[in-house]
């Protein structure tokens, strides 16, 4: 098995930052610093700073995430993390992607680089679908720029989406957004750049994967057709 493969099934990281770690040089086999496609088997001892690593079986956590928690595993600043939110003993998990500090919603965590990854290519183009609230009245014209790919700022143009307004009042309107990509903060920067401020941003889909019957800061684990059907996408 290639090294990065097996690193990603022990749980270290994703293929491509397992890559990282062997290129720099973290990552030994029987004792020697490990090379960029080296192919490793069952007698053979592997150590990541230090530590050695083996296959475990993988854990799938879905998470319905609050405003106010970090998508990180540690936080230097001393911050709550989604971490906090998961039981004790669930294994060296990670978040599959992420959702901003002020933003809420389904997240994944799991133990399976190779998942993640699958998950988080670009190239997949897995859909993510969203609730969005934003100030005052809105009609699906007004969504049109964000339809059809607009200019945000930092000069990107994001790809084209699916978008639907869900309710509207004077107030404020909500609107179901589905994007295939999931550059930082992007849907923020999306309204922004059409003069309306997002009050609320909650992830509710991945997929068809929902978060039917968990509230707030609630998890538990994925079943075994909910990650075959992730694998699927």
């Amino acid at each position: 098995m290639r090294l990065n493969k097996y690193l990603a099934a022990c749980g270290v990281a994703s293929r491509r930052d397992c890559d990282e770690l062997i290129k720099q040089g973290k990552v030994k086999v029987n004792g020697i610093v490990a090379a960029l496609g080296m192919e490793v088997g069952d007698g053979d001892e592997i150590a990541v700073n230090g530590v050695k690593v083996s296959v475990k079986k993988n854990e799938y956590y879905i998470l319905n995430k609050p405003k106010g928690y970090l998508s990180t595993v540690s936080d230097e600043r001393g911050r709550k993390t989604v971490m906090d939110l998961m039981p004790e003993g669930a294994g060296r998990l990670f978040p599959v992607g992420r959702l901003d500090y002020d933003s809420e919603g389904l997240l994944i965590l799991t133990t399976d680089g190779e998942l993640a990854q699958h998950l988080t290519h670009p190239s997949n183009g897995i859909p993510k679908t969203y609730l969005v609230k934003i100030e005052g009245t809105a009609t699906e014209a007004t969504l049109n720029p964000i339809r059809s790919g607009i200019e945000i700022e930092g000069g990107y143009v994001t790809k084209k989406c699916r978008a639907h307004i869900v309710e509207t009042h004077r107030e404020y309107t909500k609107i179901h957004i589905t994007l295939t990509e999931g550059k930082n903060r992007e849907i923020r920067k999306m309204f922004a750049a059409i003069g309306r401020e997002v009050t609320l941003l909650k992830r509710v889909k991945v997929g068809e994967l929902t978060l039917r019957g968990l509230d707030r800061g609630q998890c538990r684990k994925l079943t075994k057709q909910e990650i075959e059907y992730l694998r699927s996408l």
